[in-house]
């Protein structure tokens, strides 16, 4: 499954792997320096408290502190040798005990870090509430994530591949590692309180799957889907998707449209682009008691936006409405204005 979900990392998790990393240099160049410098204090206290040659002094010095037991290369005869040599011994065993305790922190850092971040992840999740989740994090799905995320939307990915998870943490997003077609998975997601949920698997079974275990969790939930051969649509609609979109089908539809009416689809692209701040082309609800019901399109004009259309209850367009034309509960305005303007709307809708 292309694209299905693990965590972009965070901010907060690259900082603590660049810390653990950092401690992990520390103390293996600790650990180097504290077993050369105990060769090297070995070999020459062998050599200047008791004339030994560099040869001898190294390999008693080596033989000491690795605890292997070979037989001594001189007699330690004299209590100062024998002194010496239990003084190695015991850094030895030191260094041998150290050396475990610095590779027990080590796994131990890691795996806590590792429990830090997933913790982090799912409580973040968890306070989400009309959110979107995108399900499969490949090439459409990245693509729907970073445009989601550039309209101010919060959003969380599911993937089953590490590397897509892994893309979607440094992009920024909440992930959830899991397969979408597991109901588990979805929860985890917080799919009962989301808003939104597109699911861009690169297979349509799969996405089927998805679009019918999540209407089930979240009967209102808006589902966009994506379809990848012809008929999978009607499949993907009576599984309960809202919408159903097909990569290819609208590529071709683009390539005309830009051919036959270039100027028309720039403008659609820079009304809908997030970059654009001098105008915009919004969809705007109109819920029970908003202050925009029972105001005329007369008077959004005035404002300065242009009302292209009315989506009425009954789901009919009513393109052009006239100025005296009275807007009610439940309709959606279709409008185009200067950014300032349609923000303004926005915030009374």
């Amino acid at each position: 499954m292309a694209g299905n979900a693990h965590p972009r990392r965070s901010p907060a998790g690259r900082g603590a792997q660049v810390l653990a990393e950092a401690v992990r240099g520390h103390h293996l160049r600790a650990w180097f320096a504290v077993v050369l410098a105990c060769a090297a204090v070995g070999t020459l206290g062998y050599m200047a408290f008791f004339g030994w040659g560099a040869s001898d002094g190294l390999f008693m010095t080596v033989i000491t502190l690795t605890t292997v037991g070979f037989k001594e290369v001189r007699d330690l005869s004299t209590f100062p040798e024998r002194v010496w040599t239990m003084l190695l011994a015991v850094a030895g065993v030191a260094i041998i005990y150290g050396t475990i305790g610095i590779v027990a922190e080590t796994i131990i850092s890691e795996a806590a870090s590792g429990r830090r971040e997933e913790r982090r992840m799912r409580e973040a999740v968890a306070a989400l509430q009309g959110h979107f989740i995108v399900c499969g994090y490949g090439r459409v799905g990245s693509t729907v994530a970073h445009e989601l995320e550039h309209t101010g939307e919060r959003l969380v990915v599911i993937d089953i591949l590490p590397a897509s998870l892994e893309r979607a943490a440094k992009a920024g997003s909440l992930v959830v590692e899991g397969d979408a077609t597991d109901d588990a998975t979805l929860r985890a997601a917080g799919v009962e309180r989301a808003r939104g949920l597109v699911t861009c698997i690169d297979s349509d079974a799969n996405n089927v799957y998805v679009t019918l275990s999540a209407r089930a969790m979240n009967p209102g939930l808006f589902i966009v889907a994506r379809a990848n051969t012809e008929g999978s649509e009607a499949k993907l609609l009576q599984a309960g998707a809202n919408r159903v979109v097909s990569p290819y089908t609208n590529a071709g539809r683009r390539i005309a449209e830009l051919a036959v009416r270039p100027h028309v689809a720039d403008y659609i692209d820079a009304a809908l682009s997030h970059g654009n701040l001098t105008f915009s082309l919004e969809d705007i609800e109109i819920p029970a008691g908003s202050p925009l019901a029972g105001r005329t399109v007369g008077a959004l004009r005035a404002e300065g936006a242009v009302t292209l259309a009315i989506l009425r209850q009954d789901g009919a367009y009513e393109p052009n409405p006239p100025d005296a034309r009275e807007l009610g509960e439940g309709e959606r305005v279709i409008a185009s204005g200067s950014a300032e303007a349609i923000a303004r709307l926005e915030a009374r809708g």
